[in-house]
């Protein structure tokens, strides 16, 4: 509760009423994914695609790359133990895709039935645990009933005592459960990304949801949306698929603006000869966990302003989710009188780079084009 929209973004209370139930088996790592089936579908889940994947999230720094489903009839499970080594030498760690199954649940797609009982599970996570992988993403959950919510609470449990993150997918809103299991990384429980490559109308609606996101579902709880689209068609080819119409800086600011401790990006390997060293330096480098959240200025609907930091960094993140361009004066108390650097849409949508300076009084304005993005990052 609030005079304003500002103590709604800001609020811990999902993580201030609840306690920790067990330690963390070891450190548990977040960062940055790259994830080939959020563009190329299913006909990635291949050997040879997965390593152009694993190359890519090498190229960017990234922590992670998540292979997703059909990988173990697709793959293999021998030749998953190949990737996984060469993921591991490449500094990448890797993380699979797991059906929930059970009676709830006759979701076709495979590995099906590893995770539905405690003897399956410890099984699968052992072989997991061998060959080095850090992370699953168990999909498909049959609402909130009370058997549901105890399979979730097991495969958090099981995959703590082999040191296993887990990502849920068609899945509950978590309940502070970023404090409860120290093993939990994030949940989609959204109409995440999958469906910007699905409908026409939902990456109509980008730029709009995007201003609704910060103060509704992702200020309670991590949300796996799944962002950062740089093709301007969503399919391998670009010929076919959804049209992108938000701009090249709108999608790396919600990056920052959608908040997830495992990112997993909608990049693919064309965009690293496609895009301007700037733009890949700013995906190599933008932190996926944050010490500091504060809430700039926006509006449902409207559009969006927000700042994060981790250590001394900032990151304040622009967004509008409206079709007509505008001017927004903000506040930025904590870059005043800084150097920034200033990520900005250009006529053709494509972002540029720049270095400015923020008043002594820490106010300026920001220009937004029409679902367009402003990145401003203090380092």
């Amino acid at each position: 509760m609030g005079k304003d929209l500002e103590p709604i973004v800001e609020t811990t209370v999902s993580y201030d009423v609840v306690k920790p139930l067990y330690e963390p088996s070891e450190d548990y790592k977040m960062g940055r994914a790259t994830w080939s089936w959020i563009v190329w579908q299913d006909n990635s889940i291949n050997y040879e695609d997965q390593i152009k994947y694993i190359d890519m999230a090498a190229e960017l720094n990234f922590e992670y790359v998540l292979i997703d489903n059909w990988w173990d009839a697709r793959i293999g499970r021998d030749k998953m133990e190949e990737l996984v080594q060469y993921a591991a030498d490449k500094n990448v760690a890797v993380i699979l895709w797991y059906n929930s199954n059970g009676w709830w649940n006759d979701a076709p797609q495979t590995p099906q039935d590893k995770m539905n009982t405690s003897i399956a599970r410890k099984q699968e996570m052992a072989w997991l645990q061998k060959i080095g992988v850090k992370g699953i993403k168990v999909d498909f959950f049959g609402g909130d009933k009370q058997a549901t919510m105890a399979l979730y609470e097991g495969i958090l449990s099981d995959a703590n005592d082999y040191g296993i993150g887990v990502t849920f997918h068609g899945c509950t809103l978590p309940r502070g459960w970023e404090r409860m299991f120290p093993n939990f990384v994030t949940s989609e429980a959204v109409l995440a990304s999958e469906n910007l490559v699905f409908s026409q109308n939902a990456l109509d609606m980008h730029a709009y949801s995007a201003t609704i996101l910060p103060f509704t579902r992702n200020t309670v709880a991590a949300m796996d949306f799944a962002p950062v689209f740089l093709n301007d068609r969503l399919s391998r080819d670009q010929e076919r698929g959804t049209i992108r119409s938000t701009t090249d800086t709108f999608e790396l600011a919600t990056s920052v603006l959608y908040q997830s401790p495992v990112q997993h990006f909608g990049l693919t390997p064309n965009n690293l000869n496609e895009q301007p060293e700037h733009v890949l330096d700013f995906i190599r480098e933008v932190p996926a966990t944050w010490d500091e959240t504060q809430f700039v200025d926006g509006y449902p609907g409207k559009h969006v302003v927000l700042a994060r930091r981790q250590g001394s960094n900032w990151y304040v993140v622009a967004v509008n989710g409206e079709k007509d361009a505008k001017e927004v004066s903000v506040n930025l108390p904590m870059l005043a009188g800084n150097s920034v650097q200033l990520l900005f849409d250009n006529a053709n949508n494509k972002t540029q780079s720049k270095k400015v300076t923020v008043p002594e009084n820490g106010k300026m304005t920001l220009s937004l084009k029409g679902q367009g993005g402003v990145v401003l990052i203090a380092r």
